[in-house]
């Protein structure tokens, strides 16, 4: 009996310990519990808000356009993630194809180059389907190949878009602030965007034209740096329909190219003719006639007759007597 009374109380001590494991591993639990759960910033993925302006912008040009003009169009396409491409449009056919074209591929505004002779550039900016529409002439082209400027910018990014106070003075220039702030400006949330703020898109109203340009923001404090491109845009009338309508405002100052090429032709002109004529009244103010001849009997005995030059009784002059 002694012997199972020994085994008995060592089995009891050998379960009594495991026993006090199993209690203090469930007081560690609760108080594991209690404590709160562990979170850390990097590990939340940032929540993408809701793209709500769904506004696409089509930029085409037409055959003909030269390299600048291209490449232009292609700077502009870069500064815009909502815009879209498409193949260059045959000269010929009516502007009211684009509103069809925009239908198709889903575009609610329009950048439209054409080029006449290869030296004139217009763009149109134009509402789609709807309007209004802007024709300008586009002068002072300079693309960023072209500049290589000291500024850069992250593609895809949203600009600041800087009007000048004079947009606000008349109608036709606040027309044309509208739209091209829908047309320039990246939409919130946009799939091709980038949630970055780091350049400025200016327009300044100078001698009844629109200069544009483009900086980066180098600092917090304001200081920048030009990006490219750059172009003038000069008005020349506005449409209420889009491509079509009637006229609503048409710039009195614009002047032609074809009659500003003429202009300069005749100013050329007019200096070859000043000219020509200076130099026939000279002609004729010069004395012709004998009247006012001298009629020296005595001037000939001053003329000298050269050796190499004297032909007859002349050559005597010039020989030696022989002793």
């Amino acid at each position: 009996m002694g012997k199972r009374k020994r085994m008995a109380m060592k089995a009891a001590e050998e379960v009594q310990p495991q026993a006090e494991d199993v209690v203090s591993d469930e007081e560690g639990s609760e108080k594991e519990e209690e404590l709160p759960e562990g979170t850390r910033f990097s590990d939340d993925k940032p929540k993408r808000g809701k793209w709500i302006n769904k506004e696409r912008v089509l930029v085409l040009g037409t055959r003909g356009i030269t390299h600048r003009d291209r490449h232009l169009m292609v700077n502009l396409h870069d500064m815009m993630p909502q815009s879209k491409k498409e193949p260059k449009m045959n000269p010929k056919d009516p502007l009211i194809a684009i509103n069809e074209i925009c239908e198709i591929r889903n575009c609610s505004k329009v950048v439209f180059f054409e080029n006449k002779k290869r030296k004139d550039l217009y763009m149109w900016l134009a509402n789609a389907s709807r309007g209004p529409s802007v024709k300008f002439l586009v002068e002072n082209v300079h693309t960023m190949e072209e500049l290589r400027m000291t500024g850069n910018c992250l593609k895809g990014s949203r600009p600041l878009l800087s009007f000048d106070p004079s947009f606000a003075a008349l109608p036709q220039y606040q027309l044309m602030k509208e739209l091209l702030t829908q047309i320039f400006s990246t939409p919130n949330h946009h799939p091709k965007s980038q949630p970055f703020i780091d350049n400025v898109l200016t327009f300044t109203i100078l001698d009844h034209r629109i200069w544009m340009r483009n900086y980066q923001i180098v600092e917090e404090d304001g200081s920048l740096a030009e990006i490219g491109p750059r172009l003038t845009l000069n008005p020349i009338k506005v449409f209420e329909g889009s491509f079509t309508g009637a006229c609503l405002w048409s710039n009195p100052e614009y002047v032609s190219p074809n009659k500003y090429r003429r202009s300069v032709m005749e100013d050329a002109k007019a200096k070859y003719t000043d000219r020509v004529a200076g130099k026939h009244g000279r002609e004729m103010r010069q004395p012709k006639g004998t009247a006012y001849t001298d009629n020296d009997k005595f001037g000939d005995v001053f003329q000298t007759i050269a050796p190499e030059v004297a032909q007859g009784m002349a050559k005597d002059v010039f020989k030696r007597k022989r002793e």
